[in-house]
């Protein structure tokens, strides 16, 4: 991330915007279960209130210092973070009731990687599992935030057939002026 977006991801105008508006508007009533991955975990701001709504929360994230201060900020929690690539998860096949990934997938640097990221997280998932996962939707003031960074925004339309061929069903897609947010279960025949 630039300067601009990490100053604009660790400020208080973010956490209240994470807290009041993207998370209550993303998640709604969706049931993710007892013991819930996030990808991207970031500063952490969609990690506190996620804590709030499980019992277990196991946050991956690719940055080393991000990481390091999340675990020291949340250590005796019931959060766990793990340094970790999410398009190359090392957790057992349906480990995880529900998974979520909220403002980060634009940072995975190809739509290649993006899919190995969606299979990987079907992978996790038990049978039936809930993946929420929301994210801005593309705009030039958006991409002018994104200089210097890696911005491979992600088309909503597209993503009911991405989220099929990585395993998941009953895939519901909804957009707002800003953003979207995909809910989708982990296929359970397969």
């Amino acid at each position: 991330m630039n300067e601009e977006h990490r100053e604009a991801c660790a400020s208080e105008f973010w956490r209240a915007m994470v807290r009041e508006q993207m998370m209550p508007w993303a998640l709604g009533e969706v049931d993710l279960g007892d013991d819930v991955l996030e990808v991207g975990p970031g500063f952490g701001a969609t990690t506190d209130v996620l804590r709030e709504r499980v019992r277990r929360l196991t946050a991956v994230e690719i940055d080393t210092e991000l990481a390091a201060s999340l675990a020291a900020r949340l250590a005796g929690t019931n959060v766990e973070v793990i340094t970790g690539d999410a398009t190359a998860l090392d957790f057992p096949v349906g480990r995880f009731s529900g998974a979520t990934s909220f403002a980060m997938l634009h940072h995975v640097p190809s739509r290649a990687l993006q899919d190995q990221l969606f299979s990987g997280v079907a992978r996790v998932l038990c049978p039936g599992g809930v993946l929420v996962a929301s994210d801005s939707l593309d705009s030039p003031d958006l991409r002018t935030f994104h200089r210097d960074d890696t911005f491979v925004p992600v088309n909503p339309v597209e993503l009911p057939e991405r989220l099929g061929a990585a395993g998941f069903v009953d895939i519901q897609v909804r957009e707002n002026e800003f953003a979207w947010v995909a809910v989708a279960a982990r296929d359970s025949t397969t």
